[in-house]
């Protein structure tokens, strides 16, 4: 929505002068609406605000508990009027909803705006993963028509097919999940067809994400014709990104990385160049391209893509050992100065690792990589680990055995 901040009694705007993805992702944070999805340059997306503009020319570095540690002119400095009021979009931002709560219209956010979903075609099926999406229920009555909005019609034809096979039950079985008549999960390097690793199937191409240490960020690869190849990042931008997270059940896009071949340069192929998606598209296949394999492009320009799944912190053994932290295209060390057990406690909470953790010892980390982190120290009512204040990225009086180490407890 539109930013508002409190100050010297009054409710006022932000003016999106010098307005970034690192200012956005501060604000996110410090409601605890997770990260910024987009920074969205669309003057006052969200609408223009009244009463006073109360900042302007906000600098934030990215790691700020809140705004008001970031850089600016002072309250009430600006050169704006409210059509430039800044608006933002955060990761656990609810991009469908319910007119009722847990019933009524179904309604969905797209381009700067909530419109209607048509019912055609909409079954039992697609009302029950609704449900689940909105934490309201495992299922949903069958859909009926009704009058919306009316503003606009944002979808139709809105069918999930998701089945279980093989069991006893209706309730009991193999997943499957049904995409224009073909099946795409499979289960991969078992004793027979029947147990596995799942692999997802997209019409006899996969895509995968590497080089991040984890499913939800890195380069992108796409398998055509039997190889796997890279995808060029000419034309490529925030929507199709959205397209590839979503395609992998990675959540969404956390920005349009423009940094040529961020997660490094692959090999073999470049398969796709110029993509152009709308967004709504259900696999990258769907947006429009040359085709396969026509580009102008070398492995320097290879896609990477962040999704807002991707765990941006780890720890080397599962959940214990040297705690690293993903920054600026590589992982790197966290280091232990000042660092306590409630922050040790707050990483292994984020990592879904137990509720508590050690006291953080020093150990060695690795010598090729930077020190990303130090002086991170977490205070009682910080939520999110970013929301800790620390020295800025890159920033440390750390040596090679000064590497934080802990040890979570209290995994259910």
């Amino acid at each position: 929505g539109r930013l508002e901040v409190f100050h010297s009694g009054s409710w006022g705007t932000v003016c999106d002068d010098s307005w970034g993805i690192k200012d956005a992702h501060v604000v996110c944070r410090q409601v605890q609406c997770g990260v910024a999805l987009i920074n969205q340059q669309v003057p006052a997306w969200f609408g223009p605000g009244s009463g006073p503009i109360w900042l302007d020319e906000v600098e934030c570095e990215g790691n700020e508990a809140s705004l008001w540690s970031c850089s600016s002119p002072g309250w009430g400095k600006h050169d704006c009027q409210h059509k430039e009021d800044v608006g933002v979009v955060c990761s656990e931002f609810k991009e469908i909803r319910l007119t009722e709560g847990c019933e009524g219209n179904v309604e969905v956010f797209y381009n700067g705006s909530w419109g209607n979903v048509c019912w055609n075609q909409m079954d039992g099926d697609t009302v029950s993963l609704i449900c689940q999406e909105l934490n309201c229920g495992r299922s949903g009555s069958e859909p009926s028509n009704s009058e919306g909005l009316k503003s606009r019609n944002w979808l139709d034809k809105l069918s999930c097919n998701v089945r279980l096979v093989g069991g006893n039950s209706p309730c009991a079985g193999r997943v499957e999940v049904l995409h224009r008549g073909y099946t795409d999960l499979r289960l991969v390097n078992g004793p027979d067809i029947c147990s596995g690793r799942v692999e997802r199937q997209y019409f006899s191409k996969w895509g995968t994400l590497v080089g991040s240490g984890g499913d939800c960020a890195g380069r992108l690869e796409v398998f055509h014709s039997g190889s796997w190849g890279t995808v060029c990042d000419d034309s490529w931008d925030i929507k199709d990104a959205h397209v590839v997270c979503r395609q992998l059940q990675c959540g969404v896009a956390l920005s349009n990385q423009q940094v040529p071949a961020w997660f490094g340069p692959g090999s073999g192929p470049i398969w796709l160049g110029e993509v152009e998606c709308n967004v709504n598209e259900t696999s990258l296949w769907s947006c429009s391209s040359p085709g396969w394999g026509k580009h102008d492009c070398q492995h320097k320009e290879d896609v990477g893509v962040m999704c807002s799944e991707f765990k941006e912190i780890r720890l080397t053994e599962g959940c214990e050992g040297n705690v690293e932290v993903f920054y600026n295209g590589s992982w790197g060390n966290l280091c232990y100065n000042q660092m306590d057990r409630d922050t040790a406690s707050l990483i292994c909470q984020e990592l879904n690792c137990g509720r508590s953790g050690s006291e953080p010892s020093n150990s060695e980390g690795l010598r090729s990589a930077p020190n990303w982190l130090d002086h991170l120290k977490c205070r009682k009512d910080d939520k999110n680990l970013w929301q800790c204040p620390s020295l800025p990225w890159g920033q440390n009086n750390c040596y090679d055995n000064e590497v934080a180490n802990i040890t979570c407890f209290g995994k259910n």
